[in-house]
């Protein structure tokens, strides 16, 4: 893997884009969700798609050794960054996936400029936040500028589903806690779900005429499915998947993950080169 600098400007100011980027082939960029990382969200996807993709995942501000201003962010802002990320790989056209953060920025990316993506992934992504959600990502905000363990704490409660949990030990649960508690960046997290808390992409939506694919987890608390049948019903033809699982399945279920987001992208790659060849 090899990793690039990109400036993009945003409303705040410039920003300097860390991105991952490996393999070869068509374009297929990833963008993660609140709190992560491209490593930590896109791990096993990156490892099973690199042979047959050229894969670009930047780090949002807010994420990674991404840098900014710190002024306060907008999904604005986001979709500039992945745009950034794109042009710096050199991707006219790509496909686009993304996880819930990150899902709800890729449609706004596929709403912004609809003539490059040729198809769209969402796992976990919504519209527009509502006065649940709201009180949820100021509760993580609070949480984090308190003590992060505790925000790791819930997240080991909420994130995953029932399934997921029943079997883990009281060690499972520590070492989930010591595991995020690595991962996340307390103020860039904070941020990110200070953005959370005033979503609305919902005049970006009617705009997507990629191929879409809608992921939901059945068992999802942070992100219900009911927001994932929401973009299901404003974006033209999408498709909707539920699996079971909590709003952590690329975690959960690394192997379901990775085939349902593989065989989509596969194949709409395969019919854009049997219309090229028509």
């Amino acid at each position: 893997m090899t990793y690039t600098t990109v400036q993009v400007p945003i409303s705040g100011g410039d920003s300097a884009v860390r991105c991952l980027v490996t393999g070869s082939g068509p374009g297929l960029v990833l963008v993660h969700g609140t709190g992560a990382t491209p490593e930590a969200n896109w791990g096993p996807v990156i490892d099973a798609l690199k042979n047959r993709y050229t894969l670009v995942a930047p780090a949002l501000s807010g994420s990674g050794e991404t840098t900014d201003t710190g002024a306060p962010l907008t999904v604005d802002d986001l979709v500039a960054q992945v745009l950034g990320a794109a042009d710096a790989a050199g991707l006219d056209t790509f496909h686009l996936a993304g996880h819930s953060l990150g899902a709800t920025v890729s449609a706004a990316v596929a709403g912004a400029r609809p003539e490059r993506v040729r198809s769209l992934f969402l796992h976990a992504g919504w519209a527009v936040t509502d006065p649940w959600q709201a009180f949820q990502f100021d509760l993580w905000q609070r949480l984090l500028h308190t003590d992060k363990d505790l925000l790791s704490r819930m997240l080991q409660l909420t994130a995953f589903g029932a399934n997921s949990l029943a079997g883990r030990t009281s060690d499972d649960f520590h070492q989930g806690v010591a595991g995020f508690n690595e991962l996340i960046a307390a103020e860039g997290m904070a941020r990110q779900a200070e953005l959370n808390t005033r979503v609305d992409i919902t005049g970006a939506l009617a705009r997507i005429t990629a191929p879409s694919l809608v992921v939901a987890g059945s068992q999802d608390l942070v992100v219900p499915p009911h927001h994932q049948k929401e973009l299901v019903a404003a974006i033209d033809s999408a498709e909707y998947v539920e699996l079971d699982g909590g709003h952590a399945l690329p975690f959960e279920q690394p192997e379901v993950f990775v085939r349902t987001l593989a065989d989509f992208v596969d194949r709409n790659e395969a019919g854009a080169k049997a219309l090229a060849a028509a």
